[in-house]
């Protein structure tokens, strides 16, 4: 038996739509999609908590309590950051603890759970506190990467440190889409071989490999894989659900999803693509082969090109194409997710635009290599901590645990603004203190849905049968 989780419902408007799909939008489909069979949906975590209180006016805790209203049969599962949670810096071991325990509450069944850096540290407080308060799986993550430390030996030195840690299965998370087909089945085998958990593999299309490597994963012995229903599948997503369901049963995988089902579900889904079809970046749709090249993912790759076009230096791209392998080496090889892959590609612009290496240093780089974020995959070159850092030390140990318990003061800085202090609202304020601030002070507005249609002005000049002709278009 093959294991579908369906990723639809998070990672897939996540990657197409910019994690905008509304609640309101997923609930009607939900009861026919729970009797499709799949093993798990996801539905929370990543970018959905910012993005629903920020720009959707929703509550992300009653978008996971809709959810589990309408979902009996399969499990419900998120994406958690490790120490950094659903947000963007390591929070205080109390926060991880509060966050997790009404996680559970509210009806989470699987925790996927990463560290940008594979650095496990970050990991011990949020899979300790899953598995104190029940979580029906515990999964530990392995963010893959392509780099001369990243060797089929050190996947299995780190899935063992997760084994340890009494996870109840390996997920390899490919988030730039550079798991080749036979990668996959090299390091699937020597998991299974070597550790003995289930193994989970997750391959984002961004290469268009995604689908070829799931096969040759499924072959090697992988228990479960990621897939996404087709109207939001492919690009930068993941392989379509339908499809990947169909050819492993032809092969005779069981899969004990049932494809009429998900042919109804496609329906739906094809109709809410066209709803949001101003959300979708063309680029996003089609593979980035540029990954194959560069190793870098396609979102990190259309920043620097943002970056260069503000500052009218788009002809130096190649140069910083060349400058961003140099930073990774430099800086222990991090793999390019977020958020090391923006760490990373800033400062390579920064290097080329300046004209001197690391003549201007970003504070996240600095953090970097202080080890605010944790312990590189290698060591950051010596004369780079020298350059950076000067005569300040690098950390050593865990980050969080330079951090100060902070539940009960977020909790009273609510109360002296006279907000409500339920446990839930406190966490959204702890984990984003200005947006979450405004969200639960009433002050935020759910944003329109972009306009499918360019609009035209300004002014031009036409020639009609050999006369010219000026001509300004307005908006109505």
């Amino acid at each position: 038996m093959v294991k579908i989780v369906d990723l639809t419902l998070r990672d897939g408007h996540q990657s197409l739509l910019a994690t905008r799909m509304r609640t309101r939008d997923m609930l009607p489909i939900l009861e026919k999609f729970d009797s499709a069979g799949i093993y798990s949906f996801e539905v929370w975590g990543g970018a959905t908590f910012d993005v629903c209180h920020r720009f959707l006016n929703e509550n992300p805790w009653e978008r996971l309590r809709e959810i589990r209203k309408r979902v009996k049969n399969t499990l419900l599962q998120m994406l958690l950051r490790g120490q950094n949670l659903v947000g963007y810096r390591n929070y205080p071991d109390d926060i991880v603890e509060k966050f997790v325990k009404k996680t559970v509450e509210n009806g989470l069944d699987v925790f996927r759970i990463f560290d940008a850096l594979n650095d496990v540290r970050n990991l011990l407080a949020p899979i300790k506190f899953a598995k104190k308060y029940g979580a029906n799986h515990v999964q530990g993550t392995i963010c893959y990467t392509i780099s001369p430390v990243h060797t089929i030996e050190k996947y299995v030195e780190i899935a063992k440190q997760l084994a340890e840690l009494e996870v109840d299965s390996i997920c390899i998370k490919d988030m730039a889409g550079m798991l080749s087909p036979k990668m996959a089945g090299e390091l699937v085998r020597a998991l299974k071989k070597e550790v003995g958990l289930p193994v989970n593999v997750h391959s984002h299309y961004t290469s268009g490999m995604a689908s070829m490597s799931l096969l040759k994963a499924v072959e090697a012995g992988a228990d479960i894989i990621d897939t996404c229903m087709s109207p939001l599948a492919c690009g930068t997503s993941h392989p379509p659900t339908e499809s990947i369901v169909f050819a492993l049963e032809e092969l005779g995988y069981k899969t004990g999803v049932k494809l009429d089902v998900l042919m109804e579900v496609r329906d739906y889904f094809m109709k809410l693509r066209e709803k949001y079809s101003g959300y979708i970046d063309p680029i996003s749709t089609i593979p980035d082969t540029n990954v194959l090249v560069y190793q870098i993912p396609g979102g990190m790759f259309s920043n620097m090109i943002s970056q260069l076009k503000e500052q009218n230096a788009l002809e130096k791209l190649p140069e910083v194409l060349r400058e961003v392998p140099r930073v990774r080496e430099d800086l222990g090889y991090p793999p390019l997710v977020t958020p090391t892959s923006q760490i990373v590609g800033v400062q390579a612009v920064l290097n080329v635009l300046m004209g001197e290496r690391y003549k201007v240093v970003t504070k996240e780089t600095k953090d970097l290599v202080k080890g605010m974020y944790g312990r590189t995959p290698a060591p950051v070159k010596p004369e780079i901590v020298k350059k950076i850092l000067g005569d300040e030390k690098p950390i050593d140990c865990r980050p969080a645990d330079l951090l100060e318990p902070e539940f009960e003061k977020r909790k009273r800085e609510l109360e002296e603004r006279g907000i409500e202090a339920t446990d839930e609202n406190v966490l959204i304020y702890a984990l984003f203190p200005q947006t979450g601030l405004q969200f639960l002070m009433g002050q935020t507005k759910e944003e329109p849905f972009p306009s499918t249609t360019k609009k035209v002005e300004g002014s031009f000049e036409v020639v009609v049968d050999g006369v010219k002709y000026s001509v300004s278009v307005k908006p109505r």
